[in-house]
């Protein structure tokens, strides 16, 4: 699918509809780029959005996060991407600044919300330094470059649940010699079903999953890590 934009949004939405079509169109109205939901099921009021810049990438319930991510990356051909959370909004222009970033080419990766790795917390924690290079970006708000994105080898398919993907997408950036920014963006976020309205036991089971494997492939190796500060 070519969504015949340089720049497309990329939403994966796992119920919670109603506040879904909210956040895409706030997007569309502060922003040029091209919107593609990935919906896990029903799409419900999400189909009232669909236009020439807005897409349906449809996928079957219980596909993991991971997949909805892999699955957004080839289906879309636009040099840039965003992968964002329904619960994040758009309260101004959050496409311009970060594909000026990327289009520098110092930084495969541009985001919202990241940090460094606590090293004294043996790497069990990551410390919000503000904006600038860091370890880590979260899946709140990430733009990519897409060719160097793929090249990388896109999300862990084992990450069933969003929590502790991005970290362990952005190590495995970090460890292929990619750079990422965290930069101040006009977005705010809502309430966040995925963390808030996740059963307990999946969600903090899946999380520690996900952890577990980031803790055993990337605790120790210091020299993929950016400068401390």
């Amino acid at each position: 699918m070519d969504l015949e934009n340089d720049v497309t949004v990329g939403i994966i939405v796992d119920g919670f509809t109603d506040d879904a079509l909210e956040t895409v169109r706030t997007v569309k109205a502060n922003s040029n780029c091209a919107v593609a939901i990935i919906a896990i099921g029903d799409a419900g009021a999400l189909f009232e959005e669909m236009d020439k810049r807005t897409y349906l990438i449809s996928v079957a319930p219980g596909a993991s996060w991971a997949d909805c991510a892999n699955v957004f990356l080839e289906k879309v051909a636009s040099k840039y991407v965003v992968v964002m959370d329904p619960s994040t909004q758009f309260t101004g222009d959050a496409i311009t600044p970060v594909v000026d970033e990327l289009a520098k080419g110092q930084y495969v990766a541009v985001g919202w919300h990241g940090g460094l790795v606590n090293l004294e917390d043996q790497w069990r924690s990551v410390d919000d330094k503000g904006v600038g290079e860091v370890d880590v970006l979260f899946s709140y708000f990430m733009a990519f470059n897409r060719e160097a994105m793929t090249q990388v080898g896109g999300f862990n398919p084992r990450a069933v649940y969003y929590r502790n993907a991005d970290i362990e997408f952005s190590l495995k950036i970090r460890q292929a010699g990619g750079k990422l920014l965290q930069m101040d963006l006009p977005l705010t976020q809502g309430r966040h079903h995925g963390y808030h309205d996740a059963d307990p036991d999946y969600r903090d089971a899946q999380s520690k999953k996900t952890f577990d494997r980031i803790l055993e492939k990337y605790r120790g190796k210091e020299a993929i890590l950016s400068p401390r500060r």
